[in-house]
């Protein structure tokens, strides 16, 4: 381990946000959504099963075979009872949510090290896609 990350000051600040991420209730109850879909066998070879019919899908068309109606209209059938199962569309929500806070902590620490100081939110803003004009700059573009 390297000497910064056996600082004291550094670990105990980490275990800190560690440790409000893990109490956070909005936190919570996205774990809650994601244990609820993977403890449901149905509901996940309902997903596993459309995302592979999609990727095949994918795969015939990337190798230049033109998809027939019918495997269109049965991939799009099954897409939708997918979303219609409120099971399963709170997990994507969940999983879309807690990668989103993965990517901006990650952010954070990663452009403090590579700055030397905090980013500001219009930094992080910027670097994760959201900058002036670009979704997250409010008012930033005359």
């Amino acid at each position: 381990m390297s000497a910064i990350a056996e600082s004291t000051s550094v670990l105990e600040k980490t275990r800190e946000l560690c440790e409000s991420i893990a109490q956070d209730s909005i936190f919570k109850n996205l774990l809650i959504d994601v244990e609820a879909f993977l403890n449901d066998d149905a509901a996940k070879l309902m997903y596993q099963s459309v995302h592979q019919r999609g990727e095949g899908l994918q795969q015939k068309q990337a190798s230049g075979v033109e998809l027939s109606k019918t495997e269109i209209s049965e991939f799009e059938a099954a897409r939708e009872e997918l979303l219609n199962n409120a099971l399963i569309t709170k997990f994507l929500s969940a999983k879309q949510e807690l990668e989103g806070l993965q990517r901006m902590v990650g952010q954070y620490v990663g452009m403090t090290m590579e700055m030397g100081r905090v980013p500001t939110e219009e930094e992080i803003a910027h670097e994760m896609g959201g900058g002036c004009c670009g979704g997250g700059g409010e008012g930033c573009c005359g």
